[in-house]
């Protein structure tokens, strides 16, 4: 079978070359791949990898044969995934790695969804009730960002997105954030929560608008820069603040069942049962997401797609890589896509 792999001795860092089929354990599943995603981080890294190993992580497909052990998706079955190898026609997932896919949701509309929205959604839940506090998301118009502007306006928080430039703010209000800012000095009281995608010098001066108590999370570092914390900025007066780091992706099924049940609900979801599902311990509240209701205040969509239209390059966020018919593979799909930082639904070329 065809599979993009860890290339570090040519200048793209990658190729598609054809590799051995998986063989799955007793406790995981083979999956078709129909469509994967790329997050820019994984390109970023890229030289992280030995040579041959299959890259990516997120895909949607559908099951070829049943985990011998433990119940899970069937042959035939419609799910989305997370795991190592996810750039091949087929792979192998654990099965506390895979969800079934609702009828009524595009495959290849979730496919970009599982590394950032676990991204977004266990970051916004380990920072405790959002109702009521202040939350600013940096590299806002990224993938991760544009789920977690989604999640914490649902959860009650008064979501202030910043971005790079005006442009790449289009759209973020549309999905429920209260503030579009340029940079961090737009910023004027203090914030509870930061999600941090940029790092370097934005780090630092997010940590200087957290207000006593408060959390940062450092989730991405797109700049590539160093964070350098002036003397004496760690100590302030008050309640501990915290920086955090993030990093769990492990047993992602509920999470993404969970993701996926936002997605099919659109405009249905209360934002009462998005502050449930928020809040609640890693896939316990099924209920938050799985069923509909009227909730207090503006009716949102329940989940909006992360990704943008498809145009060349590696822009902020994720794009979408078909793999459709299942016998073919792209010579080379890495090098023809990308998405812009637009909230339009994403089409492949």
């Amino acid at each position: 079978m065809r599979a993009i792999v860890a290339a570090p001795d040519v200048v793209e860092g990658f190729g598609a070359i054809d590799v051995p089929e998986p063989v799955p354990g007793p406790g995981q599943v083979l999956v078709e791949v129909r469509h994967a995603a790329v997050n820019a981080g994984e390109i970023r890294h890229l030289d992280l990898w030995p040579a041959g190993r299959v890259l990516g992580h997120d895909a949607a497909g559908e099951v070829l044969r049943a985990a011998e052990s433990g119940p899970g998706p069937r042959v035939g079955d419609r799910v989305l995934a997370f795991g190592p190898g996810a750039w091949a026609q087929r792979a192998v997932f654990d099965l506390d790695s895979v969800a079934v896919v609702p009828p009524d949701v595009d495959l290849s509309e979730v496919a970009a969804l599982p590394m950032v929205g676990l991204t977004a959604l266990r970051t916004l839940r380990e920072s405790g009730p959002l109702s009521g506090r202040r939350v600013l998301i940096t590299g806002a118009s990224g993938g991760v960002g544009r789920v977690a502007v989604q999640l914490a306006r649902h959860g009650g928080a008064y979501v202030i997105a910043a971005v790079g430039s005006a442009v790449r703010g289009d759209g973020l209000a549309a999905l429920g954030a209260d503030e579009v800012v340029v940079g961090l000095t737009g910023v004027g009281d203090p914030v509870d929560v930061v999600l941090d995608t940029v790092g370097g010098a934005q780090l630092v001066a997010a940590w200087g608008l957290l207000a006593p108590g408060g959390v940062l999370h450092s989730i991405g570092w797109a700049s590539g820069e160093p964070a350098v914390f002036p003397v004496n900025s760690t100590f302030a007066p008050g309640a501990s603040r915290t920086l955090r780091s993030f990093g769990d992706a492990s047993a992602p099924a509920a999470d993404l069942a969970l993701l996926m049940d936002l997605v099919a609900q659109g405009g249905a979801a209360g934002a009462d049962r998005l502050a449930r599902l928020v809040a609640s311990p890693r896939g316990r509240d099924r209920g938050a997401a799985g069923a509909a209701g009227a909730g207090q205040g503006p009716a949102r969509p329940g989940l909006t797609h992360p990704s943008g239209d498809v145009s060349g390059g590696f822009g902020p966020g994720t794009a979408r890589v078909q793999v459709d018919p299942p016998d073919t593979f792209p010579v080379n799909p890495i090098a023809i896509v990308g998405i812009a930082s637009t909230n339009r639904r994403p089409h492949v070329r």
